[in-house]
């Protein structure tokens, strides 16, 4: 099948058969012109099923081998959707990340189906990371049908702070959004950042322009804009497709303490897992919650014993969800 007019692959950061498109969004409500999103591919579409991989704040698609192993795994084919103002979508004069409401994203995720589904697919997997978990898990439930299931990995369900910073969160950044939406309010801190990059004892190698140690500054009108989708979620989802829920089996740092470097190697330092885990009875009819032992944040990231026990998760689950129909939860 034909792809649409405007989409055309030419070659991509990561390099060998990875192909990269620009999809082009309208303008913002600020008015930006200058927006839009990038699809990656790994290789040719050759096969009836895909999954689409969304990235977290401060972040964009590295994870070659990753995508590699899901691929050949699963017999499905690979995309990966660099949001706006992340990573390949990243312009200059650009503030990196910043959005207003979360439902902003649905144009571009909306773009690269259409694309994916234009190339073939009759099934496509939604897999989020983090804050794209966050953003997947809305996504789902403002456009039923347009995905077949949701894969999510350590999705970002709440602050990972004191009870009271959780509970003042909320009217600080709106007070602050009032006034000066762009101000910043936060940073995420550079522990696991350092952790898991190669120039600094970490295993992976990726642009620290596009995915900088320390992380982007949080700025106050995205910073109401997710806890605003927070809110949401806490109020319950009821998603109508199958979800599997992938965590670590433990948090490090909890509430603002600084992580040790045994909990940096073996545990998610940047979310509290336990947020997670109690979103499971009102995030969907059919869910999954697997939890694997030794696990980081981003779990594709993580030593190869537990990478390789949170992929096979994924790739089994896929197969019993869409080929058999709902299993054992």
């Amino acid at each position: 099948m034909a792809l649409p007019p405007a989409t055309t692959y030419g070659p991509d950061l990561l390099g060998g058969d990875f192909r990269s498109a620009s999809l082009p969004l309208r303008p913002d409500a600020r008015g930006a012109q200058d927006l839009e999103a990038t699809l990656v591919r790994l290789g040719d579409p050759t096969h009836r099923r895909a999954v689409l991989y969304v990235h977290g704040f401060s972040d964009y698609f590295f994870q070659a081998e990753h995508a590699r192993r899901i691929a050949e795994g699963g017999a499905l084919d690979f995309y990966a959707l660099d949001l706006r103002r992340y990573g390949r979508s990243l312009r200059p004069g650009h503030l990196p990340g910043d959005v207003r409401d979360l439902a902003e994203y649905d144009e571009e995720l909306l773009a690269a189906l259409a694309v994916i589904r234009a190339e073939g697919h009759e099934q496509v997997v939604l897999l989020g990371h983090s804050t794209g978990g966050l953003v997947t898990s809305l996504f789902v439930q403002r456009n039923a049908g347009a995905v077949d299931a949701l894969v999510l990995n350590s999705p970002w369900f709440d602050v990972n702070d004191t009870a009271l910073r959780r509970l003042t969160s909320t009217p600080l950044a709106a007070a602050v959004s009032s006034r000066a939406p762009e101000r910043v309010v936060a940073s995420l801190g550079s522990d696991y950042g350092r952790s898991i990059h190669a120039s600094t004892g970490g295993a992976w190698d990726f642009d620290l322009t596009l995915k900088p140690v320390e992380g982007f500054p949080v700025r106050a009108g995205w910073l109401l804009a997710i806890r605003r989708a927070h809110h949401e979620v806490a109020r319950g989802l009821r998603l109508n497709l199958p979800v599997l829920l992938c965590t670590s089996s433990r948090s490090g740092g909890i509430a603002g303490r600084r992580p040790s470097p045994a909990e940096l190697r073996s545990t998610d330092t940047v979310l509290d897992v336990r947020h997670m885990w109690r979103v499971v009875p009102h995030l969907a009819r059919d869910v999954t919650l697997r939890t694997v032992p030794g696990g980081l944040h981003d779990l594709a990231l993580s030593a190869p014993r537990p990478r390789a026990e949170y992929e096979d998760t994924v790739l089994r689950w896929i197969a019993s969800r869409l080929d058999d129909g709902p299993g054992t939860t």
